[in-house]
């Protein structure tokens, strides 16, 4: 038989030092002042309509007049006095010890108990003693177990009230939040929670009446019976058949143990039915992927005890997950995050407690990332699901979501050609997972559709081309989630483009090519440019216009003014605050974002956040003048009284504007690539010089190159003629061998053409080999048509007999 702990708890006081006063103390002292025209030691509480839930209420509560949303005042006498026949309560209750303080505190049936299970005498008796029963806490508990309780008054009564006696005397001031107290039955454990409300619970029984004081110990009085605790939250999950799921969840986390150990935590524990109420691919999903498992379990997990006795209004906590949870009520019924789903409440464990919901609280840390997508942002979501842009998301593959909110959606947008709507789309998806964190000044983030978008990081404010970011970023599993207000219209063209092609803006441009400044709306670099439409050039004629055209410098100055050499996105500019942007030529330009709209020196700014490719342009129709610069000639002052009407220009007779440095002008270099065949031209160069000779050796990896030579001889061994047949591509080499000494020449004469059949070669020999020269005479032969032979360098080294044979063919 289970063990109960009766409504009412009694603690004996150690000590009635009342300045180190706890969160009870000072909220029923509270409640007295609030009371003070009903009479002495009067407290006002509120009690929750329907019920018999009455608090000693906190300020908050007090001024919304309201606990649980149920709104009632009563009035009684504050602890430790009684009525009598004058106003209020100025009687101080009889102090007695123990069992005759449960008359005054009305616990007659507790009183009968104690007589009954015989523990009259041990509570009268000498000692420190907490003990306390409650009238509707007994009629409140379930008749089956109250009968078995009576039905064996020795044993059963006995423990259930041995259980919430303590040996000590203890005041609330003393039960400390997290507390641990040892029962006089077995020595069981008592666990005492002390809120910054005021609320004190034991075992998550509230005490409703405290600190009545006794000779021998002083009674609080609880608001329900409460069962003996000897389980863990592990224990509880894993042999509750209504909570197997849970049990398998936590199993496959590895956060089973975790539930097991010593701590103070509350658990939201969805049953069985609750599991079932997900679709099957996402329950599927889920037990696939431990991490997202833990990031589940974690959601339902809070770090400290939070009794359902303790709530009084919509609080906020944080999970072991790392975001928040709203715990609140509704008369008898506890919420979570607004909504009523639990089915019992006040589970009490040895490390915590438990409350048992009928729904899956899905933190985003386990959704996929269209998940995300909340009410706000319906129409986005919608959209790319019409257009086909969600069902292309793997499930495997990380994105984020640059989501506008439902107001950005207009009919002009919704009535763009869904072509159209869908590139816009794509702008506001990218290719990777981007939390808020990790976001910084100048990255670029790709989107699924190509292209990249800037990020710019302001004091107060994150922007993205030329949406900023709103609260309510999310993380899920695979991807995140950022609000903006606005749709993105990433940039398609630098400055000159977009100007050019607005057509309303010639008259700047023209001024800007007079000043030799066009290129800088054409560069590369990071501008903010407020730029003079041409309405700001109204009634204002040629000639007058030439006379600022003839200034060079004050042409320049006034141009440079509208340049600021950063990206200010009208968003991203901290709301009502005046910001100073420093100009190109020098001087400052005052700029203030409020109602929705930004304003450059007071001067209203009616389109805003144009995105180029090197910067943002801002519309204003009006020319801008740098306050602290003068004019110095009448003609000009004139003229900018018609251009520039919002502030008074100072005139300074003879003064002059100063030249400034572009030094923020880029030089561009142009590389041009002609495609086509390139033209080669060979150089011979002459060097007229004594030759210089080197020895090269020159090795050539590869087959060699094979000549084949054929040699007929026709008739007689005597040749008349040579054909060498080369087959393939010939190859000529001309080899120059350098002989270190006295140069050795031979000189060979073969006949071509002629008779050729000679009746004798050589009628004689006769050589003359004074300088490496060989002559030798053929007679009858016909000498005009004899060339000369550059053959083989080894078979110039021939003797006269060699040369001879070989003339011959015989070599």
């Amino acid at each position: 038989m289970k063990l109960f702990f009766v409504a009412a708890f009694a603690l004996v006081v150690l000590s009635f030092d009342t300045a180190d006063s706890s969160a009870y103390d000072k909220i029923v002292s509270h409640s007295r002042i609030r009371a003070k025209k009903e009479g002495p030691n009067v407290c006002a509480l509120q009690q929750v309509m329907g019920t018999k839930k009455k608090y000693f209420s906190t300020c908050r509560n007090w001024y919304q007049g309201a606990i649980c949303g149920k709104k009632a005042i009563v009035l009684e006498c504050c602890p430790g006095y009684m009525m009598d026949s004058m106003q209020g309560c100025p009687a101080v209750a009889p102090y007695d010890n123990v069992m005759s303080q449960l008359r005054v505190v009305k616990a007659s049936i507790t009183q009968n108990y104690a007589e009954l299970s015989k523990l009259k005498p041990e509570i009268e008796g000498s000692g420190s003693y907490t003990f306390c029963p409650s009238t509707d806490a007994w009629n409140l508990l379930d008749a089956e177990v109250r009968g078995a309780l009576e039905s064996n008054v020795n044993i059963e009564l006995y423990n259930a009230l041995h259980y919430h006696m303590v040996n000590k005397r203890l005041l609330t001031k003393d039960l400390k939040n997290g507390m641990s107290l040892t029962s006089m039955y077995n020595d069981l454990g008592l666990y005492i929670n002390h809120y910054s409300n005021g609320v004190v619970t034991v075992n998550c029984a509230r005490i409703v009446h405290g600190n009545q004081v006794a000779t021998n110990g002083v009674v609080h009085v609880i608001d329900r019976v409460i069962t003996a605790v000897g389980n863990t939250i592990q224990d509880i999950i894993d042999v509750d058949d209504d909570l197997s799921t849970l049990s398998s969840v936590a199993l496959a986390s590895g956060l089973s143990d975790k539930l097991g150990q010593p701590g103070q935590f509350t658990l939201f524990a969805p049953t069985n039915d609750a599991f079932e109420k997900l679709d099957k691919d996402v329950l599927e999903r889920l037990m696939s992927d431990k991490g997202v498992l833990q990031a589940l379990l974690n959601y339902h997990l809070l770090s400290s005890v939070q009794c359902s006795e303790a709530i009084m209004s919509g609080t906020s906590y944080e999970t072991q997950e790392g975001h928040n949870i709203e715990i609140g009520c509704d008369g008898d019924s506890l919420t979570v995050n607004g909504i009523k789903m639990v089915l019992k409440k006040d589970i009490v464990a040895s490390n915590g407690v438990i409350h048992l919901i009928d729904r899956v609280l899905m933190p985003d840390s386990a959704k996929q990332v269209m998940e995300l997508v909340g009410g706000s942002q319906s129409t986005f979501g919608d959209m790319i699901s019409e257009l086909g842009l969600s069902s292309s998301m793997q499930a495997d593959t990380e994105y984020t979501l640059l989501a506008p909110l439902n107001a950005a959606f207009t009919d002009e947008v919704m009535s763009l050609d869904q072509s159209i709507l869908r590139l816009i789309l794509e702008n506001h998806i990218l290719k990777e997972k981007i939390v808020l964190g990790q976001l910084y000044n100048g990255q670029r983030l790709e989107t699924i559709g190509g292209k990249f978008l800037r990020v710019f990081i302001y004091r107060t404010a994150v922007c993205i081309e030329n949406a900023c970011l709103v609260r309510g970023s999310k993380e899920g599993s695979n991807g995140a989630l950022h609000l903006m207000r606005v749709l993105m219209k990433p940039a398609e063209s630098n400055m000159f483009t977009v100007l050019n092609d607005n057509g309303g803006f010639k008259i700047f441009l023209s001024l800007m090519e007079v000043a030799g400044l066009t290129d800088l709306l054409k560069q590369e670099g990071d501008f903010t440019l407020f730029a003079p439409s041409d309405e700001a050039f109204d009634g204002v004629s040629e000639a007058e216009l030439d006379l600022l055209r003839g200034n060079m410098n004050a042409l320049r100055t006034i141009l440079l003014y509208h340049f600021s050499n950063s990206i200010f996105i009208g968003g991203g500019l901290e709301t009502g605050v005046t910001n100073l942007l420093k100009s190109l030529m020098g001087s400052n330009l005052r700029v203030l974002f409020a109602d929705n709209g930004v304003q450059v020196n007071t001067v209203s700014v009616p389109e805003h956040d144009i995105m180029a490719t090197n910067g943002v342009i801002h519309f204003v129709k009006s020319l801008l003048y740098p306050g602290d610069i003068p004019v110095g000639s009448q003609d000009l002052l004139g003229l900018f009284k018609r251009l520039i009407k919002y502030i008074q220009i100072k005139f300074v007779s003879g003064f002059r504007y100063q030249e400034i440095p572009l030094t923020f002008m880029r030089t561009t270099t142009i590389t041009r690539v002609i495609q086509a065949e390139p033209t080669i031209t060979k150089v011979t160069r002459v060097i007229e010089a004594e030759p210089t000779i080197k020895k090269v050796t020159r090795v050539i990896e590869g087959e060699p190159i094979i000549t084949k030579v054929t040699r007929v001889i026709e008739g007689e061994p005597i040749i008349t003629k040579v054909t060498r047949v080369i087959e393939g591509e010939p190859t000529i080499t001309k080899v120059t061998r350098v002989i270190e000494g006295a140069p050795a020449l031979t000189k060979v004469t073969r006949v071509i053409e002629g008779d050729p059949n000679f009746p004798s070669i050589l009628s004689g020999s006769q050589f003359s080999q004074g300088s490496s020269t060989s002559d030798f005479s053929v007679d009858g032969v016909d000498f005009s048509n004899i060339g000369t032979i550059q053959g083989s360098p080894d078979q110039l080294d021939f003797d006269s007999e060699k040369i001879t044979k070989f003339i011959q063919g015989a070599i």
